[in-house]
């Protein structure tokens, strides 16, 4: 009890000589104490007296809770929100606050004071930012500081030197002591609101009556000195009533504003401990603002921070760029600088120069500002608020050890001090530190459960390190909390899409636009959303958004560009990527996708160019050097295409003509060191393009060019999946239907050479069969890969696949690899920068190792194209461990699960975690295909595996190891299979067009596509090349698929999961069969190796639709 008066004596003395943050820090402790509603007003009216409005809020909430009654904290409010610039809610709360006052008892000067303030705020008149009667009306209080934006130019190492100005006010608060909201006065709320109104009233009196005449002098005898900005406060004024950016009312927050915090995370968080850039998808930037109005936007990147300054920039990924600030003309005219109330001569000096640290921070002096705090720390090396402060512009700086190093002497200093806890974690996570990062968050948000700032903070930061469950948890905690957060809106929606809940992840987007139309961050969010969902229109209508809101923003150009990459339409892509060079000319991005566009389109002296250009960037994060590497291997392949244009198609091979252990780094994408050390490099441009250029015969319209393409573009639509993630592309049609034309040309000649040749043989001798086959077998398995592998393009070598002559007969013979790589070389030069071969072309060393990998699950992450096969997979892991009773480890070994009831808990199994719990380790297991070729043979399918992620997340995938024994056996299989097909039409049903004639040619063409599909022969482009041969051998065998594949079908996953080959006819004959057309009209199309002779001029025609 006499601790409790002799506290009051202290804060009656404080408040008479105006130290208020001290007096706010007395108040904490007696409401530590005895929760009184009096004392809670009496703190906010310390804090209105600082100008800390936020606090101002969540005080007059806190007492407005326990009393409803209490005029003094609707005048507190109102007064709060009128600074901060949001007149509305001012005057809903003194309306409230009236309404009260005129149904019960009221103080009558209070009563008078709400009418005063609603009769002044009525619409027409000026913002309101009274004091109340005895204190200064300043008007300028509620101008919000004009928005600053950050623009990205690719600088990460300056990203921290120009950031927005950041949120001194609650450092300020700090510096005056009267940031100790102790987790006591939380915790204890409850019990004590048990506490009588008669026993508080006793213990606690009002401030409010205390401050009377001095203070308007107060104000003004510190008038001239430069320590907080009025019109902003440093940003702390921006910061809505929803707390975001304050820790129990009680530590500073430099630089966050309740919705800008959490877009502004002092990290360029990655996927380990780099300090560079993030892409996912997805590349950022970040837009911060100063005011409550112009509230920050991080562009995907960037988390709530260190204040809005240490970002990231992305995807992810792609996506990866750096913030400037610009800080305009109206928000310097807006600046205004006035002082809290001291009175006491050491404390004036010590506030003044924290104050000034803290200004010099916001002018981005950094080490001038770390000057000034290490002055005030040399007098008092303990000292919280300046160890803040000093780790902030450490952090600014990018010396985040330095800045975790001050963070942790302030906790040392005051465990209590949440803002220290916070911003170490925030400096945690630009390290890398994920699992300390969250563990700091989570320690500042035991002294303020309900922060909405701190729930925003670490649901980025769960985001940014891929646990995408608990960003969701966090964010959704939030946005309750805090309905007009639009950045954690955007977040969650970027969380939702993660774990597949797409209808929610778009509500989420559509939400924060809807607070700001003019969010640039959740448009471009939204945007890739839609994009990775493969809705084109609604990504175009998104990006035109975006460049209406900004047309300077360079990653807009980079994403639509990217969008018409992967849609075809490749010369548009280039004006897009053109744009965004000529806003930000080092742009990686920008530079790689517009090469690899040139590189398309035949214009090589541009890529390479541009490839050139692309190697030149100094690299300042793991996705640019990968773009770095491909860029290498690219210009390459366009220095090989461009010396093969004006040659015969047939000798663009770079299977055959290509050294094996290139494409084994291309596809790996690995450093090209070694490359250069021990390969053949292509000529120089010069002499490349002596050979040959696109010539203007080659886009000449002709005839013959004319018919094809239509025919092309009418055949090639058939490929399309229609399937989330998968985008409409114009270039792969008409790829694939002249692929397909060509080979149902090709084969038909084959077949009318086998059917002479066997109407004239003994077609009952199984051993002629059977030699016949043997030979077949024996020719394609030749030339392996390897050391024996052309390495130099400067000799006009054969196609390593093609149709070969028979010396005795003189007729041409075709095997099932010669039919499949007229389509790989269609894929090749359709989309040169996708690194399409075969897998035996590449060395013996890759041979023996190489497995296509094709995940469902990464992490928590929902693989937006292949997770719908997730739950038909994992039921078939779980029955080929039933049966098997064992799977693999990552070393081969064999892990028994036919002990300890472990068989009977597989079926039950529900999910990944469930599945790898009962093995205990990452394992993989392999379907299989019986075999055609060998009765009762059983070949190793696709191998299925689970590997743990982290705590939380797995990666279950689909891989297909490609190993010479595993070659051999699925190359015999394949062989038997294209014999089949050959006999089946070949014999009697040659030539027919009875729908029913033909079942056998339609069942032994869907055996060989299963077998494909199984075998998996490519580095990439097995599906859309399988699919290709199947529509041109319907062709050739007067066939002709006029339907779409179903919605949700992908026909290479039906493959993959059925052990059967009858069991995956069954699956696609029912949409397939009913689509079928007899017909022969493509016998009249014009030869396509006649017409489209040159690599020119299939080039040219790929290139050259019309929009």
């Amino acid at each position: 009890m006499n601790l409790a008066i002799s506290e009051r004596v202290e804060l009656a003395k404080l408040c008479s000589s105006r130290d208020w943050s001290k007096a706010i820090r007395v108040l904490d402790s007696l409401l530590a104490q005895s929760c009184a509603i009096q004392d809670i007003c009496n703190r906010a009216f310390c804090y209105n007296q600082l100008e800390l409005h936020k606090h101002v809020i969540k005080d007059c909430d806190k007492a407005l809770q326990l009393d409803p009654t209490l005029l003094q904290a609707y005048i507190l409010k109102g007064r709060a929100f009128s600074a901060l610039g949001r007149k509305e809610d001012a005057i809903s709360v003194w309306e409230q606050g009236y309404e009260q006052a005129l149904r019960t008892s009221a103080d009558l000067k209070q009563l008078l004071e709400l009418e005063e303030l609603l009769t002044v705020a009525q619409p027409g008149k000026q913002d309101i930012t009274f004091i109340n009667d005895n204190h200064v009306a300043d008007p300028k209080l509620s101008t919000p500081v004009s928005e600053s934006r950050l623009y990205a130019n690719g600088k990460s190492n300056e990203t921290l030197k120009h950031q927005n100005k950041y949120n001194t006010s609650r450092l300020f608060q700090e510096h005056r002591d009267a940031s100790e909201i102790h987790n006591k006065s939380t915790d204890n709320f409850d019990t004590h609101n048990r506490t009588s109104d008669e026993e508080r009233s006793k213990s606690s009196m009002s401030l409010y009556e205390l401050e009377s005449d001095t203070n308007g002098k107060t104000c003004e005898n510190y008038k001239s000195l430069n320590v907080l900005c009025d019109g902003s406060k440093l940003n702390m004024e921006s910061a809505d009533a929803s707390e975001n950016s304050s820790i129990s009312g009680d530590n500073c927050d430099i630089g966050l504003s309740d919705q800008t915090s959490a877009n502004e995370m002092p990290c360029g968080l990655t996927n380990g401990a780099h300090t560079n850039f993030d892409k996912p998808s997805y590349a950022s930037d970040s837009c911060n603002d100063l005011s409550e109005k112009s509230e920050q936007c991080s562009k995907s990147s960037v988390i709530s921070s260190i204040s809005s300054d240490i970002t990231e920039s992305d995807c992810p990924p792609n996506n990866t760029s750096d913030i400037h600030n610009e800080i305009s003309d109206e928000t310097k005219r807006n600046k205004k600088f006035c002082v809290a109330k001291i009175s006491k001569a050491k404390s004036i000096s010590v506030d003044f120069r924290l104050s000034r640290g803290i200004a010099q921070v916001n002018e981005g002096n950094y080490a001038y500002a770390i000057s000034i705090f290490d002055q005030i720390l040399k007098e008092d090396p303990t000292y919280p608020e300046a160890l803040i402060g000093r780790g902030t512009a450490y952090a600014f700086q990018r010396e985040l050890e330095a800045a975790i190093s001050d963070f942790t002497k302030a906790i040392q200093s005051k465990p209590s001090a949440g803002e220290a806890w916070k911003r170490r974690g925030q400096a945690r996570a630009a390290l890398g530190e994920s699992v300390e990062a969250i563990e700091d968050l989570t320690k500042a948000l035991e002294f303020d459960p309900n922060s909405a700032d701190i729930l925003h903070e670490r649901g980025i930061v769960n985001f940014k390190f891929k646990d995408f469950k608990a960003a969701v948890e966090d964010l959704s905690a939030c946005v309750k909390l805090d309905k007009n957060n639009k950045s954690a809106y955007t977040y969650l929606g970027m969380a939702l899409a993660s774990i597949g809940e797409y209808k929610r992840a778009e509500e989420a987007h559509l939400k924060s636009i809807q607070l700001d139309r003019s969010f640039l961050e959740a448009w471009v969010h939204l945007t890739q959303f839609h994009q990775d969902l493969a809705n084109s229109t609604k990504t175009l209508e998104c990006l035109q958004q975006v460049i209406e809101i900004d047309g300077r923003y360079s990653k807009a150009y980079h994403l639509r560009g990217l969008l018409l990459h992967g849609m075809g339409e490749h010369r548009k892509a280039i004006k897009d990527l053109s744009i965004g060079l000529s806003i930000e000319i080092l742009n990686i991005e920008c530079l790689y996708l517009r090469a690899s566009c040139y590189h398309a389109i035949g214009e090589y002296a541009e890529a390479v160019k541009d490839y050139d250009a692309a190697l030149d960037v100094e690299l300042d994060s793991v996705e640019k050097f990968v773009l770095q590497c491909l860029a290498f291997y690219q210009k390459e392949i366009a220095l090989y295409t461009a010396c093969k244009v004006n040659s015969e198609f047939c000798w663009f091979d770079i299977d055959g003509g290509i050294d094996p252990l290139f494409k084994e780094y291309w596809c790996k994408r690995l450093h090209p060191k070694n490359v250069c050390e021990k390969v053949f490099r292509q000529p120089p441009l010069r002499d490349s393009l002596k050979k040959g250029k696109l010539r203007k015969q080659d886009f000449a319209v002709t005839k013959h060019k004319t018919a094809l393409l239509l025919a092309a573009d009418s055949i090639g639509k058939k490929i399309q999946y229609d399937c989330p993630g998968f985008l409409p592309n114009r270039r792969q049609y008409r790829m694939a239907g002249l692929a397909a034309i060509e080979i149902a040309q090709k084969v038909s000649k084959a077949w009318r050479s086998l059917q002479v040749d066997w109407k004239h043989s003994n077609r009952s001798s199984k051993n002629s069969k059977r030699a016949r086959r043997k030979e077949r077998i024996s020719m394609a398995s030749q030339n392996r890969g390897g050391a024996d592998c052309s390495t130099s393009s400067s000799s006009e070598t054969s196609a390593s696949y093609g149709i070969t002559e028979d010396r005795s007969s003189s007729r041409p013979k075709m095997s099932w690899q010669d039919v499949y790589s007229l389509a790989v070389k269609w894929r090749q030069i359709s989309e040169p920068c996708d690194p399409v071969v075969w897998v035996n072309k590449l060395s013996e060393e890759f041979n023996s190792g190489f497995g296509s990998h094709t995940p469902m699950v990464l992490g928590q992450a929902k693989v937006i194209r292949y997770f719908p096969n997730y739950e038909r997979t994992l039921d078939i892991a779980k029955t080929i461990m039933k049966d098997k009773l064992f799977v693999h480890n990552k070393a081969d070994e064999i892990i028994d699960l036919s002990k300890e009831g472990k068989s009977e808990n597989i079926m039950h199994a529900k999910s990944c975690d469930d599945l790898y719990e009962i093995v205990g380790e990452d394992f993989w297991l392999a379907t299989w295909c019986n075999s055609t070729a060998v009765a009762g043979k059983q070949l190793e399918g696709t191998r299925f595996t689970l590997v743990k992620m982290g705590e939380r997340g797995y990666d279950f995938a689909i891989r297909t190891p490609c190993t010479p024994s595993r070659w051999d056996e699925f190359d015999a299989e394949m062989a038997m299979a294209w014999e089949a097909i050959c006999n089946a039409y070949c014999g009697e049903t040659y030539g027919s067009t009875d729908f029913n004639v033909l079942e056998n040619v339609r069942e032994a063409i869907l055996r060989m596509t299963y077998y494909w599909y199984n075998f998996m022969p490519l580095s990439r482009g097995t599906a859309v090349v399988g699919f290709i041969v199947l529509l041109g051998l319907f062709l050739a065998a007067n066939m002709e698929f006029t339907g779409n594949i179903p919605k949700g079908v992908q026909v290479d996953w039906e493959a993959i999961l059925n052990f059967y080959p009858n069991s995956f006819m069954d699956s696609v004959k029912s949409w397939l069969y009913p689509s079928i057309k007899i017909t022969t009209s493509w016998k009249d199309f014009p030869d396509v190796a006649s017409t489209f002779a040159t690599t020119g001029s299939v080039v040219a025609a790929l290139s050259s639709y019309d929009d």
